[in-house]
């Protein structure tokens, strides 16, 4: 407690300090919310109530829509009701909690990201083994694996943060309690605990994205010998999971690559991770997937007639 006595609260600046402006982002937003919320319910529900749940790709499909709400959940209500307000304070626990929860759920998604990637991997590489190699214990134990490492990333982060003092200024520039926008406000040298972030953040994701890379090399080497029906279906699945990987990894490395204390976009290019991306994620999935929509169009289907008995 001694370390941030000084400091009760913070308040947030938001991404613009125009009151018209952020009026007319306010609806934007709570759009984009409402269409995160309904897109990722649809394939969660979709997902749950057909015979896909069975295989593994779309029962990591259920996992990644599930982070999808929860991570965008515990940003964008706090970011839409700062819009339609002034006060844009926040209290230190409240903080604390909002870093923590933020980075847990992302990597957990991040996790679940490279598990569908080693999914397409054998499921294209080694067809034969697929079913053996992927069964559902195995799913499950990198679903456990997946919050095992989110956990220990995000509890690192935070034990760091909690021993820095704050004891100044108390204006965070962004719209979410973030360890970079926090450490610009620490009253002491941080250029080791930057390399520390840079480590536990940046780097980490940087390594993910060329293993995520290069097993999609790897894949599409492999699809040479494939038919053309095989290989323009494999090619349609793994398009979706680069599109997702991209619009996820991309603003994630520009983020937490850079050092603490230089100037750049952070708040403006982390909407992409934070609102874009999960909105758009039930879109790439269900768009060129016909089993997903024929499964969709069966459940909603069976549900209407349920409800009208």
């Amino acid at each position: 407690m001694e370390n941030h006595k000084n400091v009760t609260e913070f308040v947030f600046m938001g991404l613009w300090e125009n009151r018209q402006i952020e009026l007319l982002f306010f609806l934007l937003f709570l759009l984009c919310y409402l269409a995160v919320l309904m897109g990722n319910s649809v394939i969660l529900l979709t997902i749950t109530y057909s015979h896909l749940i069975e295989q593994p790709m779309y029962y990591f499909l259920c996992h990644l829509s599930l982070m999808d709400l929860c991570y965008t959940s515990t940003v964008v209500p706090r970011l839409i009701k700062d819009l339609a307000t002034v006060g844009k304070n926040i209290s230190y626990n409240e903080c604390m909690t909002q870093l923590f929860t933020a980075h847990l759920l992302a990597g957990v998604e991040i996790f679940i990201l490279v598990s569908m990637a080693l999914d397409r991997y054998v499921a294209i590489v080694k067809p034969l083994h697929y079913m053996a190699i992927m069964n559902r214990k195995r799913c499950n134990m990198l679903i456990v694996m997946a919050w095992a490492v989110g956990f220990w990333h995000s509890i690192a982060l935070l034990l760091m943060v909690l021993s820095l003092p704050f004891c100044g200024p108390n204006h965070i520039n962004h719209y979410l309690c973030d360890v970079k926008p926090l450490l610009k406000l620490v009253c002491k040298d941080i250029h080791v605990v930057s390399i520390l972030v840079i480590a536990n953040s940046g780097m980490v994701v940087v390594v993910i994205f060329l293993v995520l890379v290069a097993s999609y090399i790897l894949i599409l080497y492999n699809l040479r010998t494939r038919s053309s029906a095989g290989r323009r279906k494999a090619l349609s699945t793994c398009s979706s999971h680069v599109m997702v990987v991209v619009l996820f990894f991309v603003p994630c490395i520009y983020t937490y690559v850079l050092p603490a204390g230089s100037e750049n976009k952070d708040k403006e290019i982390s909407v992409f991770y934070t609102v874009i991306a999960p909105m758009l994620n039930p879109l790439i999935y269900t768009l060129r997937n016909t089993e997903m929509k024929s499964a969709m169009r069966k459940v909603w289907s069976r549900l209407s007639h349920s409800d009208l008995k």
